[in-house]
């Protein structure tokens, strides 16, 4: 419900998941009954997605599964899907327009080999990378730890680091640190950044 919110302002002509969970889905299902022209959805192959939005789509057009390392293009601007590490396949981005150049990696731990090398070899403006847990002694599962944003951070060398699947615990833990990386920043909701 709070996705309908954030998008009242703009027109929603594409949607882009990382992955069908519900915390990233739930808020297509009140979207789907709207009206007006479809919106295409774009996505990581799952067959069964999540409850019944691909029985149901409403509004909503799924549009084939994407493939990781093959670019597409969306009103001028070139997303290639990039495999993250999650309990559910899961796919980061590479958001190239001729300005600038962003890497969106949420929901993962770590990152896959050839996703560091295929996003390393690009100069990253931005990076927003999952971060849901202040550092760990025993390895996170499923989301990074501070430890593992910073290490992402390190391998891809963007200009700016934004930390973003911020948790309550997690948030509490930043409000005690001054020790971040001065180009690293917490993101928060209605950051918007230009591309």
């Amino acid at each position: 419900p709070e996705l309908a919110l954030y998008l009242l302002p703009y027109p929603t002509r594409h949607i882009l998941l990382t992955h069908y969970h519900m915390d990233h889905v739930q808020g297509l299902f009140p979207l789907r009954w709207g009206y007006g022209d479809p919106i295409p959805v774009f996505g990581p192959p799952d067959e069964a997605g999540c409850d019944d939005l691909f029985k149901h789509p409403g509004i909503l057009h799924f549009q084939p599964p994407l493939i990781p390392f093959q670019p597409f293009e969306l009103d001028g601007i070139s997303i290639t899907p990039v495999p993250l590490i999650h309990s559910k396949l899961t796919y980061g981005y590479l958001i190239q327009t001729p300005m600038h150049t962003l890497a969106y990696l949420t929901d993962t731990v770590g990152l896959p080999p050839e996703t560091v090398q295929f996003l390393a070899s690009h100069s990253l403006d931005y990076a927003i990378v999952d971060f849901s847990h202040p550092p760990q002694t025993t390895p996170p599962r499923n989301h990074n730890d501070i430890t593992r944003a910073l290490e992402i951070f390190t391998q891809l060398n963007p200009k700016q680091l934004y930390l973003t699947h911020i948790g309550h615990e997690l948030d509490r833990w930043l409000q005690t640190q001054t020790l971040l990386p001065e180009n690293v920043h917490a993101a928060y909701d209605g950051l918007v950044l230009g591309l």
